[in-house]
């Protein structure tokens, strides 16, 4: 765990603690929809040095993480097939479908690539006109638009031996689940800074409306973190719920609209099943009628393709918030980074492999005292 005098300001992060300190009076739950939020928050042991009082909830803020089993699994199956090069970023290799992964495919001899944007994919595709040539398009909001570009651009260039296996999820359905959920005990949300820089932040007002719980969009740096909780806690305390936006200086109201643009001229919403929680309705994204030719569901017909979640293992707790990962019984014994039951036990913004790598497994928290 980290300490203040590890943090980029120590003095502001010293001041902002005891400020959370001194407001808070009641018990409150404050849940992060970000995967690098939950990372930062158990680097710099955040959760630790906060007021006994504050619990930090961990949500579905991965997008390699809530991709479903099944998703994987017709990933696998492209994959494998002689004719194809399958593209994906390097998240996805090791995250285990039902037997196998990205990496077992490749050892067997599939063309298993990791390109760092899916635009490599489509000059790929150009420059391999004898191959099929499939790109992994999964993420939140953020990856959208370059995928959608990508798309795009394989359009304009005529190619026909370019696809991309479309698994986009959206994050404010995702809030609006969690704050419908029976089993909810959230009090307020830290909303993604990098997807709110994309889509602003309109979406979010009229959650906060319906479910009169407070959003505060902040960044991913610790200082960003904190500042973020302060704003919630302040909230909660003086009995409101407002959006507020703590990261002004990446994230405006209207956000980036030629990208949102490009993404409503490829996509169009859908129904999205979650990896552990199941289908949340209009939570996705899939290509538009007229770009339906590159979707690889259909070139490859795997889309019937349905596998069942594993009854081991339960990422959808944890991504639910309803568990931390270390409550459940397989964590850090049969599932390990080199032996996963799951994505979020391998992805690089899982709260399981966050928990693992930082070594949160059985100890009790410890109290810094901030002065």
């Amino acid at each position: 765990m980290k300490y203040l005098d590890e943090f980029a300001d120590p003095e502001l992060a010293g001041r902002l603690f005891a400020e959370i300190e001194r407001i808070t009076t009641k018990p409150w739950a404050i849940m992060e929809v970000c995967g690098g939020q939950t990372h930062a928050i158990i680097r710099n042991g955040i959760d630790q040095l906060l007021p006994d009082r504050i619990e930090l909830i961990h949500g579905p803020g991965c997008p390699v993480c809530v991709t479903p089993l099944g998703m994987i699994d017709k990933a696998l199956e492209i994959a494998s097939r002689p004719d194809v090069i399958f593209c994906s970023f390097g998240d996805m290799l090791r995250v285990p479908g039902s037997g196998r992964d990205l990496f077992r495919v490749r050892s067997e001899g599939g063309d298993v690539r990791v390109v760092y944007s899916p635009l490599d994919a489509v000059d790929l595709a150009e420059d391999r006109p004898d191959r099929q040539v499939v790109f992994f398009a999964i993420g939140f909001e953020t990856t959208a638009p370059a995928n959608a570009m990508a798309v795009h651009q394989a359009s304009q260039r005529g190619l026909d031996n370019f696809s991309v296996l479309v698994s986009h999820v959206l994050v404010p359905p995702a809030i609006e689940a969690i704050a419908a959920s029976p089993t909810n005990r959230v009090d307020g949300f830290l909303a993604a800074g990098h997807v709110c820089s994309v889509m602003g932040t309109h979406q979010y007002g009229p959650l906060v409306d319906q479910w009169s719980l407070p959003i505060v969009v902040t960044g991913f740096e610790p200082l960003d973190v904190l500042e973020g909780i302060r704003r919630v806690v302040l909230q909660l305390e003086e009995g409101r719920a407002e959006l507020e936006n703590a990261y002004p200086r990446v994230v405006t109201a209207d956000g980036n609209v030629p990208a949102q643009r490009m993404v409503e001229d490829v996509f169009e919403l859908c129904d999205r099943q979650w990896r552990g929680i199941g289908e949340i309705p209009v939570s996705g994204w899939r290509l538009a009628e007229r770009y339906r030719d590159f979707d690889a569901e259909v070139r490859f017909d795997v889309a019937a393709i349905d596998t069942p979640e594993s009854d081991v293992c339960r990422s959808g707790e944890v991504l639910q918030g309803l568990i931390k990962p270390n409550e459940c019984e397989a964590f850090g014994t049969t599932c390990t980074p080199r032996t996963p039951l799951g994505a979020t036990m391998v992805s690089s913004e899982g709260a399981c492999a966050a928990y693992h790598q930082y070594r949160r497994l059985d100890e009790p928290p410890v109290g810094v005292t901030v002065g």
